[in-house]
């Protein structure tokens, strides 16, 4: 991977990338209504990542949408930076567990679709397409196809064409789970390396334990539907140094798992 500038400097500023206040949705339909989040509060730093573990169905992948702008709150309210969400940003990229790839396009017209949608210039958004290919390890493959591709390989594609759109706030749905586990390893110290080099706002929603200890500096633990937050756990050494190797990863796995039992 093609190492970029240090910019966690983002991090350093304390301002308030994401909050959540008070956050309800309801989902209608002819038969029933179903609430999946309730009285959500919750505020993220610029630069900070937050990993999200909880039961299925909590609502964890209706909570990065509302973030994204995708959906609107039942109740509450949701700002980034500063702003109400009300639409769709642009420097918020949301990774989904499919890659949502498009088979009929190269790699670099896949990298480049985000840019093209909002209507950047086909060379500037095949430049931007290229250098995020560069960082992610895949420039050498910008003329195949998806198909043509490993399972790694089109998660990095994913994450390339996230980075391409200037990103300060990444949001990602359980984006490695249909990966090996030798592969998965490989791209959770991509998401690491990305993390620390470009110093985005980071929301990780994950079922694995040991993925939420690696990339959560803080970890929110959410309860069953209606979904809320149960409890916080502060993971400060989180991004150091072989900290999957140490005693305080290991003890931090055991804390959570304790927790999820604990939680049913």
């Amino acid at each position: 991977m093609t190492d970029l500038p240090h910019k966690t400097a983002k991090a350093s500023s304390g301002a308030t990338a994401i909050e959540l206040r008070d956050v309800g949705l309801v989902y209608l339909s002819a038969q029933k209504e179903t609430c999946a989040l309730d009285a959500f509060s919750l505020s993220i730093a610029s630069g900070e990542p937050v990993a999200i573990i909880g039961p299925s169905g909590c609502g964890k992948t209706s909570l990065l949408n509302l973030i994204a702008g995708l959906i609107t709150p039942t109740s509450g309210q949701i700002l980034v930076a500063g702003d109400a969400v009300t639409s769709p940003r642009k420097q918020t990229s949301l990774i989904l567990q499919g890659y949502g790839l498009l088979p009929w396009k190269t790699v670099l017209d896949n990298a480049a679709l985000g840019l093209l949608v909002q209507r950047a210039s086909r060379k500037e958004a095949h430049e931007k397409a290229m250098d995020a290919l560069a960082v992610v390890g895949i420039a050498d493959f910008a003329a195949s196809y998806p198909a043509e591709l490993s399972g790694g390989m089109r998660q990095r594609l994913a994450l390339a064409r996230a980075m391409a759109l200037d990103t300060d706030i990444m949001l990602m749905d359980e984006p490695l789970s249909a990966l090996d586990a030798l592969t998965r390893e490989e791209l959770q110290n991509v998401l690491l390396d990305l993390w620390r080099s470009e110093g985005y706002a980071q929301i990780l929603v994950t079922h694995s334990i040991e993925e939420a200890v690696l990339l959560g500096r803080r970890i929110v633990l959410m309860t069953s539907r209606p979904g809320t937050i149960r409890t916080i756990i502060d993971n400060p050494q989180m991004g150091s140094t072989d900290y999957r190797q140490s005693t305080t990863f290991h003890k931090q796995c055991t804390h959570l798992r304790e927790l999820l039992r604990g939680g049913g």
